[in-house]
C-alpha cells in the first residue's frame, strides 16, 4: 500500500487589529496517521476570535495506473470558538484494496463573519 500526505497552509491576516499578528500566530494544523487507510486532520484555534476555517484534500486511488486511477475530492468547512479544535478524517476506503495517496491537502482559516 502507498500512501502520502501534501500539505499547504494558506492563513490570511486578523482583521482589525492594532498589533500586526496574523491567525498563522493562533491556528495550528495537525495531522496524524488513523489506522492503515486514513488520516485524522485537525485545525486548532486559540485566538481570541472565532474563526472560519476549511481543510480540503484529494484521495487518490491507484495512482500509478492510467485505467483504475480515480480521484475523490473532499473538504471541511467549519467555525471554530476560541480555544476550540475540529477534526476532519481523511480515509482511503474508498480506494478498496488498490493502493492510494492523499494530495493537494490545504488548510486555512479567516476572520468569522458572525
Amino acid at each position: 500500500m502507498t500512501c502520502a500526505l501534501a500539505m499547504m497552509i494558506c492563513v490570511p491576516a486578523l482583521a482589525g487589529k492594532k498589533v500586526n499578528k496574523s491567525l498563522a500566530d493562533c491556528t495550528a494544523f495537525t495531522q496524524k496517521e488513523k489506522g492503515d487507510d486514513a488520516f485524522e486532520m485537525s485545525v486548532h484555534n486559540s485566538c481570541k476570535a472565532q474563526v472560519d476555517c476549511s481543510i480540503s484534500w484529494k484521495v487518490v486511488c491507484a495512482p500509478e495506473s492510467k485505467k483504475r486511477r480515480a480521484v475523490h475530492a473532499k473538504a471541511s468547512t467549519f467555525t471554530l470558538a476560541e480555544g476550540t479544535e475540529q477534526t476532519a478524517e481523511a480515509s482511503a476506503a474508498v480506494c478498496g484494496d488498490e493502493s492510494w495517496t492523499i494530495e493537494g491537502v490545504q488548510w486555512g482559516c479567516e476572520p468569522s463573519k458572525d
